[in-house]
């Protein structure tokens, strides 16, 4: 993938898709990415907000069960973070074989 707008654009989006695999929270997404993946949060909501126009009826859906979710939530020990740096290092490591 190379370094364009839209390739950045594009791994935000698949970021945030497996942000939603983890039942986040938008708010939770950006600090994951944030911190792990160093992706301004701005960054972030943007395309977040972008996807729930493109996708309303699944937001819609996804919302009430966040909403369910977080009445009974058990958190599972570094599971997201884990899994967010993870693909971070496996999306630098391929990045950097293009680059051989």
């Amino acid at each position: 993938m190379g370094d364009s707008p839209a390739s950045y654009i594009y791994m935000v989006q698949h970021l945030i898709e497996k942000c939603l695999i983890f039942n986040m929270t938008k708010e939770e997404c950006m600090e994951a990415l944030s911190k792990h993946a160093n992706i301004k949060r701005v960054i972030t909501v943007t395309v977040w907000n972008e996807l729930e126009k493109e996708n309303r009826e699944f937001f819609e859906a996804y919302a009430k069960s966040q909403n369910k979710n977080h009445a009974i939530e058990v958190e599972v020990e570094g599971g997201a973070s884990t899994m967010i740096q993870k693909l971070i290092l496996d999306r630098d490591h391929t990045k950097n074989s293009d680059n051989i």
